[in-house]
């Protein structure tokens, strides 16, 4: 008779054990993503104020592409670089792109460099309404024109939009894929990154869209492409995912220090009105 109680006892309390060590397993698993973003945080911050150093610094010469690797590309995504060369206008590719203009074009051209490099500039943003070069001001109607380059570094983006892949035999691009683009135009040899040209004056410096582009007083650029309209944004939320795992954190520790008293409670009723 006395069998039955015990066993269902044991039971109970393994049910205990076994609730509190989810509970603690869950509370830990919390804090730990709640510390992994304020690590994320501090990452971030570090890589904003080094790409904010980038943009703003003096162009610099392209690096060699047999030291473009995976670490090198994140240490010069954004450096500002400069080349001359001549622009094979002809062998151009117009990738689809919605800016602050609206749905167009990013026109990338081919720059043959003077030290006999080959690398793929964005030169800017066209409306489909000049996407024909001979439709633009800017001298791209030649097949061939001498160029002075200055722009921010940029990765490939492989592969294609979300939605959408990438089809070089339609011509229909959704994204800056380099390797692909150089071997659809035949450029061997082509450097594995491109450069965003920006508007600049002789000095190189900066001039009307830097970063970010905006429609001055909604008319249309004076001239086609129309350079500097790289967004740099880089999202930061972590404090607040942060924040979110600590409050969670916090929440089931309370929910089982709650749990854990009112059963010692119980039980503790439990055994008195045993005794009585």
């Amino acid at each position: 008779m006395a069998e039955a109680p015990r066993r269902r006892s044991a039971a109970a309390r393994a049910a205990r054990w076994l609730c509190l060590v989810v509970a603690l397993a869950v509370f830990a698993g919390f804090l730990a993503l709640g510390t992994w973003q304020i690590q994320r945080r501090t990452w971030k911050l570090a890589l904003i104020e080094r790409v904010t150093q980038r943009i703003g610094g003096p162009p610099v010469a392209l690096p060699s592409s047999d030291r473009w690797s995976r670490d090198d590309a994140a240490e010069n995504e954004y450096r500002r670089v400069r080349a001359t060369g001549i622009f094979l206008n002809d062998r151009e590719t117009l990738v689809q792109a919605t800016t602050d203009y609206g749905s167009g074009f990013w026109v990338m051209t081919p720059l043959e460099t003077t030290d006999g490099r080959s690398v793929l500039v964005n030169r800017g943003f066209v409306s489909p309404a000049r996407r024909d070069r001979r439709l633009r001001n800017d001298g791209s109607d030649a097949a061939r024109m001498p160029a002075d380059v200055v722009g921010l570094l940029r990765p490939s983006q492989p592969g294609g939009s979300f939605l959408r892949r990438n089809d070089p035999q339609g011509e229909r691009w959704y994204s800056r894929d380099v390797q692909a683009i150089a071997q659809a135009r035949g450029l061997a040899g082509a450097a594995p990154y491109f450069i965003d040209a920006q508007e600049v004056d002789r000095s190189g410096n900066v001039v009307g869209r830097s970063v970010r582009g905006e429609i001055v007083d909604g008319t249309e650029p004076a001239r086609w492409p129309v350079a500097g309209l790289t967004v740099i944004d880089f999202h930061n939320n972590h404090l607040v995912y942060a924040v979110t795992w600590f409050a969670l954190a916090a929440m089931v520790a309370a929910a089982t220090a709650y749990v854990v008293r009112e059963d010692r409670k119980r039980r503790g009723s439990g055994n008195d009105a045993h005794d009585d």
